[in-house]
């Protein structure tokens, strides 16, 4: 990873750290509460949407102290680069809905777009109600009218932002922080 040509080594030596570790995990600890008192003993479906929210559903399932039933989607607006575009379906959830809560798990709330459609998709499915619960939320005033998260760890600046389950070009989910280039701008998630 000191490769110089090296993508991700690349994107470090022009990042800052913007949560390390331990801050990480005392949120997701903190959500895991704030989720258990919200379902109140209910078996809720925990839908995690891959791969950005990989990283963070584990840790938070384990801190939710109600018993859940998972499954997972993978849907895409970004196909391992920076940008947004359309969204791409690679695996809808097969768990029944109909009647149900929903915690739909993502690694951050930038524009909402993606979440969105994430969100309609359950609503489609007859869920009773969708609660959304993300690692981050990033500070601007461009999110989709109406989206909000439940739950939310920690806030993130209005700038390309990867570790802890979010990507740089494919790279760097497995970084154990959250890093923001030092570039102003957006992933526009």
């Amino acid at each position: 990873m000191n490769d110089p040509s090296h993508p991700l080594a690349e994107a470090l030596e022009r990042a800052e750290l913007i949560h390390d570790r331990t801050v990480l995990e005392a949120a997701i600890a903190r959500m895991g509460t704030q989720i258990t008192r919200t379902l109140e003993g209910e078996r809720a479906l925990f839908l995690t949407v891959l791969h950005g929210g990989l990283m963070f559903a584990g840790p938070l399932a384990l801190s939710i102290g109600c018993d859940l039933q998972f499954d997972y989607v993978h849907a895409t607006r970004y196909h391992d680069t920076t940008r947004g575009s359309e969204l791409k379906w690679l695996r809808r959830p097969r768990t029944e809905m109909r009647g149900r809560s929903v915690i739909l798990v993502d690694d951050i709330l930038d524009e909402g777009r993606t979440l969105a459609a994430l969100r309609d998709h359950c609503r489609a499915g007859g869920a009773r109600r969708v609660l959304i619960a993300v690692l981050c939320e990033k500070r601007h005033d461009r999110r989709v009218p109406g989206l909000a998260a439940d739950f939310a760890g920690v806030e993130v600046p209005d700038r390309y932002v990867f570790g802890y389950g979010m990507d740089y070009h494919g790279q760097g989910r497995n970084l154990p922080g959250i890093y923001a280039l030092n570039e102003a701008g957006s992933g526009d998630g």
